[in-house]
């Protein structure tokens, strides 16, 4: 199984890949990383934080292993169906949810944080607005 690791200014978040769960998704994921970008709040889906990948040209993935309810640490990726692409991280109670509605993500790894460090991560990008992020394969 492979790891992952979100590098938020310098706090490492690392994790499991689930490719038995989601192995188009997956291979997805890991073909875009190294992936640098900014690490925001959500605007309609609780407590979570999510990276745009709107500029990435994903192959077409099927719904795999998908969810409207993260747990906390679950990564989805969600290709775009009805939405702009991106990567979410449940941080605390959430409903993936976009002026769309209710969204389906493909979980794709789950990250070994304590819920500390995600309402920490969560909160900073809610007071503090957009940080830089790494994600890339651990």
């Amino acid at each position: 199984m492979g790891r992952i690791e979100f590098d938020v200014e310098g706090t490492v978040l690392a994790g499991d890949l689930l490719p038995e769960e989601a192995p188009e998704s997956v291979a997805a994921l890991l073909d875009l990383l190294p992936h640098e970008s900014t690490l925001k709040h959500v605007r309609w889906s609780g407590h979570a934080t999510w990276v745009n990948i709107d500029e990435v040209d994903l192959p077409e993935i099927p719904r795999e292993n998908h969810t409207v309810y993260p747990s906390r640490g679950d990564v989805l990726l969600y290709p775009g169906y009805r939405n702009e692409q991106e990567i979410l991280l449940a941080c605390g109670p959430t409903c993936f949810k976009s002026p769309a509605g209710e969204l389906a993500g493909n979980h794709v790894a789950t990250l070994e944080a304590t819920r500390e460090e995600l309402r920490a991560l969560e909160e900073a990008t809610l007071d503090e607005g957009a940080k830089a992020i790494t994600i890339r394969e651990g």
